[in-house]
């Protein structure tokens, strides 16, 4: 109990120069949740893919077309449960700033996305009109989209205004499903690209196969690819997190930079905190003397000024975990959900923030424990500084 209550009086000697440090930490913290939080939510695509679902897309680029008469091909192959596919739409709707994803999808797209969970109601009454769509929650609050709204949209890859009827609402399973989607019916668009621009009709973007066993993965794309192979239209097939991984390539350098940024923050919290550590084993150098000479032992010396650097780095810590999360929570409301569709604090970011205040509590207090140690009793009490 004596060396806790001397820990906590040297954490308040000088009141000012430990404020500041566990100021310092507590908002090296909130950067550190902050950036880490940005870098997960980025990534939330890739880490919500199912290990059982499966893209084919054109081998040259995403962009290019498949021709819908695929789909009975793929599902000929043994391993494949379900095969549905979707097609980007674009559009505007009344606003270019208004941006979510538009797709035209298979009739059974949100069987093989069940995460979309869709109310059956709601879906028997999508699936008998052809113009009608699903929304998600997210954008309906967004938007005010109602059951029976009409939504009408200027094409741009599609030309035209186009009119669809929200006959469904879909909810997101888990934290990290997207709530920020329109799903409507492929036949809808390729009617009207067989009327208005044959050349363009019967030819989707890509295919999602439900596989049976997820262990085949690497054989069923392996099969799904011979089977175009010197098509027309040669195919590309990988796993649903390979796909979201290559799509968000384009940007892995900025999160790459980010993430290493974050934990830099770690370092730099070492250094400030380091700094306080030697400064005050500095200052106490003949305390530390005296307190030998009355028979306090080496781990007396240990116990005193790492429990001082924990104690700092502990409560530096605790007020930045306190602050991030009404941080966090202040930024979601401002960043559009279409770019990030979930943006919370994930446990692992939690995890580390604590692993390393308990790191660097430690680290820091190597130095000034060495030079204690190592310090005679007669050249503490010689010693001015």
């Amino acid at each position: 109990m004596r060396i806790l209550k001397l820990i906590y009086k040297n954490t308040l000697r000088h009141k000012l120069r430990s404020s500041l440090t566990i100021l310092g930490i507590a908002i090296a913290v909130i950067a550190f949740g902050l950036l880490r939080t940005v870098v997960t939510a980025w990534y939330v695509g890739v880490e919500a893919a199912a290990a059982d679902r499966m893209i084919t897309r054109h081998s040259v680029s995403f962009i290019f077309p498949l021709p819908y008469s695929y789909k009975q091909k793929i599902e000929g192959i043994s391993g494949v449960q379900e095969v549905s596919f979707a097609n980007w739409f674009g559009g505007t709707y009344k606003d270019k700033n208004n941006f979510f994803a538009r797709m035209a999808v298979g009739d059974n797209m949100l069987d093989v996305y069940p995460e979309y969970a869709v109310p059956k109601d709601q879906l028997d009454v999508y699936n008998k009109e052809r113009n009608s769509c699903v929304v998600g929650k997210d954008i309906a609050e967004k938007y005010n989209f109602k059951l029976g709204d009409i939504i009408t949209m200027d094409g741009d890859i599609y030309p035209g205004q186009w009119d669809f009827v929200v006959r469904g609402i879909y909810q997101p399973k888990y934290k990290t499903t997207d709530g920020t989607q329109m799903f409507f019916h492929w036949e809808y668009l390729n009617e009207r690209m067989t009327k208005e621009m044959p050349g363009r009709a019967n030819d989707v973007g890509w295919y999602i196969i439900k596989i049976k066993d997820q262990t085949q993965s690497a054989t069923i794309s392996e099969k799904v690819d011979a089977l175009f192979k010197n098509s027309p239209a040669e195919t590309k097939t990988e796993t649903e997190r390979a796909f979201n991984q290559g799509f968000l390539a384009s940007t892995s350098a900025i999160i790459t930079a980010m993430n290493v940024m974050s934990f830099m923050i770690i370092g730099i919290i070492m250094l400030v905190l380091g700094n306080t550590m030697i400064m005050a084993s500095r200052e106490r150098t003949r305390e530390y003397a005296v307190f030998k000479t009355l028979g306090f032992s080496g781990f007396h010396m240990i116990g005193l000024i790492l429990g001082e650097s924990m104690f700092i780095a502990c409560l530096g810590s605790f007020v930045g975990l306190a602050l991030v999360f009404p941080i966090v929570a202040s930024f979601e409301k401002f960043i559009p959900k279409t770019f990030f569709p979930v943006f919370y604090i994930e446990p692992i970011t939690l995890i580390l923030a604590v692993s390393a205040a308990l790191f660097i509590g430690i680290a820091a207090s190597i130095f000034p424990i060495q030079r204690v140690l190592n310090t005679k009793i007669v050249e503490g009490f010689r010693f001015v500084g």
